[in-house]
């Protein structure tokens, strides 16, 4: 449910509004309360049937990783930093849309034929990169594009092969996507469906929503790391695609809540939902913000495998996507209250 036009929006970490307006109106009529908080957090309440309820936060991250214009050169070149964690091997030559008009642009690099060995032989620095969008000096450029504007990877969302979906903002568009799926139903306790802002630079809005809504416990809804790919040991796999829905066991910022984990896993396997666990404790997501938060927050991460992520072209399997949307709907119907 709305996947496709999700991974459209452009929405890069600090500037996620259009995001954010687009899921609050559809949320509208489906929440009790819509509350945007200060650092930009979409945070809509469904109240519990309970007279005294329990409080869950499920949370997914509205920002995806990108660009930021830092500077145009005398001859109309737009230089960048980048926005959140990229692999510089995966941006030269790309397509951009930059700041609110879109403007269309393609990452250059000094041509291959014009390098030394040494810098054939190395991986390009981002100060080595530069934006074209066409203009033939610093005065044109000017005229399409202003030092501060974000840029977004110009990717389409297509279906292909056997059940895989490629598009950029997979991570985290199609946790948000499961999120509003949970707002047409009520349960017992009260469900805070949070939509996050600057998770990929450091979890910032996560904390503030976590403080504010102080919840007995929360999931977290993501894309992860997913490298079944050629040229890699199996030894070395994170998650498999195709495998199901990934829980997370600690990474980086994170020790996720061993009771919290486990009920999610007897519940996959009980309504034979696929699910496995992410076999590597590297990355990190909006949990390791949470769990630290307002005294202490029993914390649990769904997530979907994601090949090449953080890049303009990720790709999930859809099989894993739906195991995702079938364990957190079973589980908040079933196993969160038990």
């Amino acid at each position: 449910m709305y996947l496709k036009e999700l991974t459209d929006l452009p929405g890069v970490s600090g500037d996620e509004g259009q995001v954010r307006a687009f899921i609050a109106d559809k949320m509208q009529n489906l929440c009790d309360e819509l509350v945007t908080d200060s650092i930009g957090n979409l945070i809509c309440l469904k109240k519990g049937t309970d007279e005294n309820p329990k409080r869950l936060m499920v949370c997914a991250h509205m920002d995806e990783v990108g660009l930021i214009c830092s500077r145009i050169t005398d001859d109309g070149f737009i230089k960048f930093k980048c926005v959140g964690g990229i692999d510089t091997r995966v941006l030269v030559s790309k397509k951009v849309r930059i700041g609110r008009r879109l403007i269309s642009g393609v990452i250059g690099a000094k041509a291959i034929h014009l390098q030394e060995k040494e810098e054939r032989e190395q991986v390009p620095k981002v100060t080595d990169l530069y934006i074209d969008i066409g203009a033939k000096d610093k005065a044109e450029a000017e005229k399409h594009v202003s030092v501060g504007d974000y840029c977004v990877f110009d990717s389409e969302f297509v279906e292909f092969g056997s059940g895989f979906i490629k598009a950029k903002a997979l991570d985290d568009r199609l946790g948000c996507a499961c999120l509003m799926s949970l707002a047409e139903e009520r349960f017992a306790f009260d469900l805070y469906l949070v939509f996050t802002v600057q998770e990929e630079v450091g979890l910032r809005g996560a904390r503030v929503a976590a403080e504010r809504i102080r919840p007995d416990a929360a999931i977290v809804l993501e894309g992860t790391t997913c490298s079944d790919v050629y040229g890699t040991d199996e030894k070395d796999y994170s998650t498999i695609s195709g495998g199901g829905a990934a829980l997370s066991i600690l990474d980086r910022g994170t020790y996720y809540d061993k009771e919290l984990t486990n009920a999610l896993y007897a519940t996959a396997k009980q309504h034979e939902i696929p699910v496995q666990f992410k076999q590597t404790a590297s990355g990190g997501n909006d949990a390791g913000a949470i769990h630290t938060a307002a005294g202490g927050v029993k914390t649990a991460a769904i997530s979907v495998p994601a090949r090449y992520i953080h890049s303009p072209s990720s790709v999930v399997n859809k099989s894993d996507y739906e195991a995702l949307k079938a364990l957190i709907h079973t589980f908040l119907k079933e196993g969160f209250c038990k």
